[in-house]
């Protein structure tokens, strides 16, 4: 996006200063590669497709044109953000997929209508995504994939779900060999960011932070959006239908958040 490409208003002084000796995390990262593992074919045991135009895109820093010195683009914000993160907390360190998280966070901090806010939208980012870290990180944490912890039972959650709600396109799925990694792991782990634009991401979340039992209710919006489409997956071979599970055809996020609070309700 080329939000993430414009400089931020707010730079980080302390770097930029020409007396100080620190050295810009954007030279840093030029001159070596920060070891990211990768949540695609090595933990899912598919190559997950991206969908175009919705992702995100933030990580690494060379694939945006770097700004001239004494600016800093709000990518490298992000960027700092993650690394930080990275260095306090190495059990995790950094995984792929987590600029796809924070970059919405950041973004609605950085775009506040009110400068006193937006002046803070880095360390009000960093705390905010820190916490939903906490809450989430077992998704990113491998070795605890197949506890109950882990995304493994959650992705399996989303087919019982579905099996309770709708019997006959679980059967449809199951008969077509269509599991449940080869899409919702991305949808869980991502929380839906790279399945919308960014707006919709947006109002998406707003939902999900609203309800106390936030992951729960995801599950609740994975199936939503299986039930949806329910006619063209009982309609289509697995081709047909693993292209639509991984570029999802409906826009309208409105109409997915209320088959999933009408799943809730009659649960």
């Amino acid at each position: 996006m080329a939000f993430f490409q414009r400089p931020t208003e707010y730079p980080c002084q302390l770097i930029l200063d020409p007396q100080n000796d620190y050295e810009t995390l954007r030279r840093r990262v030029e001159q070596t590669t920060l070891k990211a593992q990768t949540v695609n074919r090595n933990r899912s045991g598919v190559t997950n497709v991206s969908s175009p135009g919705k992702a995100l895109n933030l990580y690494p820093s060379n694939e945006y044109e770097v700004l001239p010195s004494g600016s800093e683009a709000h990518w490298e914000v992000v960027e700092r953000i993650l690394f930080i993160y990275a260095k306090l907390n190495p059990g995790i360190a950094y995984v792929q997929g987590m600029n796809e998280i924070v970059g919405p966070i950041y973004y609605t901090f950085a775009t506040d209508p009110n400068s006193e806010w937006k002046e803070h939208a880095e360390a009000d980012t960093f705390f905010c995504f820190t916490n939903l870290m906490s809450e989430n990180r077992d998704n990113f944490i491998k070795s605890l994939d197949d506890s109950q912890c882990g995304i493994t039972y959650k992705m399996e959650s989303v087919y019982s779900m579905l099996k309770d709600k709708d019997l006959e396109l679980y059967l449809k799925l199951e008969e077509q060999n269509i599991k449940p990694q080869y899409f919702t792991f991305r949808w869980l782990t991502l929380l839906l960011s790279q399945e919308f634009l960014l707006p919709d991401v947006i109002r998406i979340w707003d939902t999900l932070f609203s309800d106390q039992d936030r992951f729960h209710f995801l599950i609740l919006v994975c199936c939503a959006m299986l039930i949806l489409i329910r006619e063209s997956l009982l309609a289509g071979d697995f081709t047909v239908n693993m292209r639509s599970l991984q570029d999802y055809p409906i826009s309208d996020v409105h109409t997915i958040l209320t088959k999933a609070k009408e799943l809730q309700d009659n649960s």
